[in-house]
């Protein structure tokens, strides 16, 4: 009998679901809810190739998880006849409490929340939808898989900032890295596809969301992502590193608060504050329409995930593979190819025919006397989370 773990991902407005066989990780149906909270949301739902949709409004997460459970009855698959044994959840931040998958009550909930000082985009979302699926699947164990949890023994050279330390310690200011189930499943699918288990490899998930790990025999040494999932790299929205000194010059300048500076930073910058855009389809139309912005901010992106692989290579004494996953690190057979032009000291060496075709399969792009592999691996947190859920029941 199959062992169907219904994974869930709550966003502030949203909820990502997938109904997943934890054993041979067939994906049985799926779907998104939206604008969760506004005056009309919409849900799509796939099975069997099919899409059911609503469209009205969602008034909360509960109503959402609702409609969920509807859309299953209208599918033809129930969710009370479809052996879910749990509900495996997606939480971002763990914190230094949090290292494993862990089954959830009361008590651990007020604590995930507890932890939204680190995370205040992430986790207040991840515990709403986690307390309204416990009162609409009450009948099933709940499963929190944290981002964090991946990263929880990097080397503390890695995971410690130059900050004075009895702050650092009191307000737990450390590296947490985060999209560790990403980075986890993907390194892993990797040594299972070669039959190695010594490898030094670096995976750059590379979507809305951005971030690079070096991982030296399955575990992680460093990872571009810190206290919060800022830090890094350029993403959609987000700025990635930046100089701590540009918030001082902002807030006596031009007069912006802290709130101003994190909207800033989250919201206004990475692409988004480049190019006007966020989606790398819409990035490369402008690129070819003659928008020099565009041009610029593509080169920005590329330029600083260039970077981290010259850094991650110093730092694993060498590479013997470099893989792209998520969104952008998937589809992206222009962004792959900038990102790694002109690398063929560092032993890199991608066959352009190869990266350019198109597969959802696991895949060398890289040439076949290039000494470092580059491969692309679709990513699938939600079987991650799955399998997690179902090994801590």
């Amino acid at each position: 009998m199959a062992r169907n773990v219904l994974v869930l991902n709550c966003g502030s407005s949203s909820i990502k679901y997938q109904l997943v066989d934890a054993d041979t990780g067939e994906c049985a149906a799926s779907g998104i809810a939206e604008r969760i909270g506004e005056k009309v949301g919409s849900v799509t739902h796939l099975r069997d190739g099919k899409t059911y949709t609503y469209q009205g409004r969602i008034e909360d997460h509960a109503a959402g998880l609702d409609i969920i459970r509807r859309l299953f009855e209208d599918s033809r698959l129930e969710l009370t006849d479809a052996g879910v044994v749990a509900v495996g959840h997606r939480v971002v931040h763990g914190g230094r409490r949090f290292t494993d998958p862990t089954v959830l009550d009361d008590a651990t909930v007020a604590a995930i929340d507890e932890l939204s000082v680190l995370a205040p985009l992430h986790n207040p979302a991840n515990v709403t939808g986690i307390r309204q699926a416990r009162k609409v699947f009450p009948d099933v164990p709940h499963v929190a898989v944290f981002d964090t949890a991946f990263f929880r023994d990097l080397p503390e050279a890695a995971a410690t900032y130059a900050i004075d330390r009895e702050v650092a310690r009191k307000y737990e200011v450390r590296r947490y890295g985060f999209h560790g189930t990403s980075h986890a499943y993907v390194s892993g699918k990797v040594a299972e596809l070669l039959d190695r288990t010594d490898l030094r490899q670096i995976v750059l998930h590379l979507g809305n969301g951005a971030s690079a790990s070096a991982v030296r025999a399955g575990k992680p040494v460093e990872t571009s992502m810190g206290m919060t999932p800022l830090e890094g790299l350029v993403m959609g929205s987000r700025s990635g590193d930046i100089d701590p000194g540009v918030l001082f010059h902002l807030n006596r300048q031009a007069g912006m608060s802290v709130a101003d500076l994190d909207t800033l930073l989250n919201r206004r910058s990475g692409m988004t504050g480049l190019a006007g855009v966020n989606d790398f389809r819409d990035l490369h139309r402008l690129i070819d329409e003659g928008n020099t912005d565009a041009a610029l901010a593509f080169d920005v992106y590329c330029h600083r995930v260039r970077k981290y692989i010259g850094a991650y290579l110093a730092v694993l004494g060498g590479l013997d593979v470099l893989t792209f996953t998520a969104g952008v690190g998937e589809n992206d057979a222009l962004t792959r190819a900038a990102i790694l032009r002109d690398l063929e000291g560092l032993g890199i060496r991608l066959d352009p025919a190869r990266n350019a075709a198109a597969s959802r399969e696991p895949r060398t792009i890289s040439t076949d006397g290039s000494a470092v592999r580059v491969m692309v691996v679709p990513t699938n947190e939600e079987l991650a989370i799955a399998r997690a859920t179902v090994a801590v029941i």
